[in-house]
C-alpha cells in the first residue's frame, strides 16, 4: 500500500510525466550522531493499537520521503537509511489509525485505503513525543481537504493533549537566499483564500524554539548537504527536456544556483521575526520576481492545522525545508512545476532529513509543560 502523495503545488501544474526522472541511486542517510550535541537517541516506547496515547507533544508529517526522514531521526538513527527506503511503507512499530475514517470521508483517496495516519510513541530528553504520519492533505479528493484537516487537528488535540505541535516537512521556496535544503522554522502561517492577499488570515502564536540544541557547536556536523552534484543536476535537466519535448538548459532551470545544496544547509530560525508561511490550496510556486518573499516558504497543510491550535492555545510551530527552490519567472507556469517536482522526488529524502534533525534538537530542549 503506497502513502506516498504529491504535494499539489507540483502536480497540478504537471503536463508531462516527469515521475521516473531521477538520479538512480542516491547515498545513504548516515547514522545519527546524538552524543555531538550531548544528547541520547530517542527511546521507542509501547504504541497503543487503535487508540492515540497522551503526549507532551506531535509531530507531523505527510509524504513518503518525509516520513523516511522521521524514522530515520526519531526511530531508526542507529544505522544508516539506503536511499532506496525513501519510499518504504509502512515502517515497522508504527500503528495505523482506522476509526472515523470512511469511504468517501476523510483520509480516502479513491475510496479506499481510508485512514487517518500512522502513529508511533517515542521519548526525547524525557518528554513524550507521538510521531504522526498523516495521511490527510489539503487536496483531499472531493474538496473536503480543510474540513478534514480541520478534524484530524482536532482529534489530535483532544486524544493526545499536547502542549506543542510541530509540522515538519517539504515546501517550495519563496525567498531567492534559500537553497535546496533550507530548514525554515516559524511560529505563523498565512491561508492563500484567493483574491486580495490583504484579506489573507494569518495564524500565529508565540512559541519559539530554543536553540540549546539547535545553536550547539556540534549541531551542524549531524547536517546532511543535498547532494546535488552539477553532474547530476545536468542529467536532470536532459532528461526532462528528453521527457517532455523542452529545451531549456540547466541555467535556465536553476536560477542563481539555487538548485545546489549548501554546505552546511541552512537552518533559519524566522520565529523572532513572526515570518509567516503560505498555506495554497491550489498550484502556487515561488519565482525569481519575488512576489511570495514575504513568506518563510510555499506549502499546503500548516496554517488550517494552526487555525485549530491557535483558539485552544495550545504552542505551534513549522519546521519546513526547502526541497524545490523558486523557479525562473521566466519560464511557463508548467514547466516550473515539472522541475519543481523533479527536484522534489530526487532530492526531498535528504532535505527532510535535516527538518527532522532540526525538530528533534528542538524537542531536545523543549522545557516540559513550557509550550503552553
Amino acid at each position: 500500500m503506497s502513502t506516498e502523495k504529491k504535494p499539489s503545488r507540483l502536480a497540478a501544474a504537471a503536463q508531462c510525466n516527469v515521475s521516473a526522472i531521477g538520479i538512480g541511486d542516491g547515498p545513504a542517510l548516515p547514522p545519527v550522531d546524538y552524543a555531538a550535541v550531548g544528547q541520547q537517541a530517542p527511546v521507542l516506547l509501547d504504541t497503543p493499537a487503535g487508540a492515540l496515547p497522551q503526549a507532551d507533544a506531535v509531530v507531523i508529517t505527510w509524504a513518503g520521503a518525509e516520513w523516511a526522514a522521521m524514522q530515520q531521526v526519531f526511530c531508526g538513527g542507529g544505522q544508516a537509511m539506503p536511499y532506496s527506503e525513501r519510499k518504504t511503507s509502512p515502517w515497522p512499530g508504527w500503528q495505523q489509525l482506522v476509526a472515523g475514517a470512511s469511504a468517501g470521508g476523510c483520509g480516502c483517496y479513491g475510496g479506499k485505503d481510508c485512514y487517518w495516519g500512522y502513529y508511533r510513541l517515542v521519548q526525547v530528553a524525557g518528554r513524550t513525543v507521538l510521531l504522526w504520519k498523516s495521511n490527510v492533505h489539503l487536496d483531499e479528493s472531493g474538496g473536503t481537504g480543510q474540513a478534514c484537516l480541520e478534524q484530524m487537528m482536532g482529534m489530535l488535540l483532544d486524544q493526545v493533549k499536547p502542549t506543542l505541535v510541530l509540522s515538519l516537512g517539504t515546501a517550495g521556496g519563496s525567498r531567492l537566499a534559500d537553497a535546496i535544503g533550507t530548514v525554515n522554522i516559524v511560529n505563523a502561517a498565512t491561508l492563500d483564500m484567493g483574491g486580495d492577499p490583504s484579506t489573507w488570515p494569518t495564524y500565529a502564536n508565540a512559541w519559539q524554539p530554543s536553540h540549546a540544541v539547535l545553536g550547539a557547536s556540534g549541531f551542524q556536523s549531524l547536517l546532511f548537504p543535498t547532494p546535488t552534484t552539477l553532474g547530476d543536476l545536468k542529467s536532470l535537466a536532459e532528461q526532462f527536456d528528453k521527457t517532455c519535448g523542452t529545451t531549456f538548459s540547466l541555467a535556465d532551470l536553476d536560477p542563481g544556483g539555487v538548485d545546489s545544496g549548501q554546505t552546511p544547509p541552512a537552518v533559519n530560525d524566522l520565529t523572532p521575526a513572526g515570518t509567516p508561511l503560505l498555506t495554497a490550496n491550489s498550484f502556487v510556486t515561488g519565482t525569481t520576481s519575488g512576489q511570495y518573499d514575504a513568506y518563510a516558504v510555499i506549502e499546503m497543510d500548516d496554517a488550517v492545522l494552526w487555525s485549530v491550535c491557535q483558539p485552544r492555545n495550545v504552542a505551534f510551530g513549522s519546521v519546513r525545508n526547502v526541497s524545490d527552490p523558486v523557479q525562473n519567472a521566466d519560464l511557463p507556469a508548467e514547466t516550473q512545476g515539472n522541475w519543481g517536482e523533479i527536484l522534489y522526488n530526487t532530492y526531498g529524502f535528504y532535505t527532510s532529513y535535516n527538518g527532522a534533525l532540526a525538530a528533534w534538537a528542538i524537542l531536545c530542549a523543549e522545557p516540559s509543560g513550557s509550550a503552553s
